[in-house]
């Protein structure tokens, strides 16, 4: 899958439902890192798969990104989950764009893995907020 083609989402996106999404996925990070028997984490670090992905099946857009790190390109402009997180801050240029970079076979593979678990947390999110679930046509 060609995941920095833009594609169309189920919402349109604002910055209330930007701060809304963050929430959520940061709670959700949390209590993965708890499956996975790890330490709380302070901010969404390492997330950036899921937040990626999540943000697209939400709002559309495309996916950007290079070997440290993904985000996402919505209505012209750069969408990060993560901006504020501790591993974005370390990174000299976190906002490169390669895109050559998602036609690697283990990323691809990645991602693909990454989508049970972010399809589940877009539903979840909708219903949350009293969402009707998306079509087939919005899930690209």
């Amino acid at each position: 899958m060609d995941w920095t083609l833009s594609r169309e989402g189920v919402l349109p996106y604002s910055y209330e439902r930007f701060a809304q999404a963050k929430l959520f996925v940061f709670r959700k990070w949390c209590a993965y890192a708890l499956e996975r028997h790890l330490q709380a984490p302070a901010d969404l670090s390492g997330s950036c798969k899921y937040g990626s992905l999540f943000m697209n099946r939400i709002f559309g857009g495309s996916i950007r990104g290079h070997y440290e790190h993904q985000y996402n390109a919505i209505g012209g402009r750069i969408v990060d989950l993560s901006h504020d997180a501790a591993d974005v801050g370390s990174m000299a240029n976190p906002y490169l764009h390669e895109p050559e970079f998602f036609a690697i076979e283990e990323l691809q593979i990645s991602l693909e893995g990454c989508l049970p678990r972010v399809e589940s947390w877009a539903l979840e999110f909708l219903e949350e907020l009293d969402i009707a679930q998306p079509t087939a046509s919005h899930r690209g």
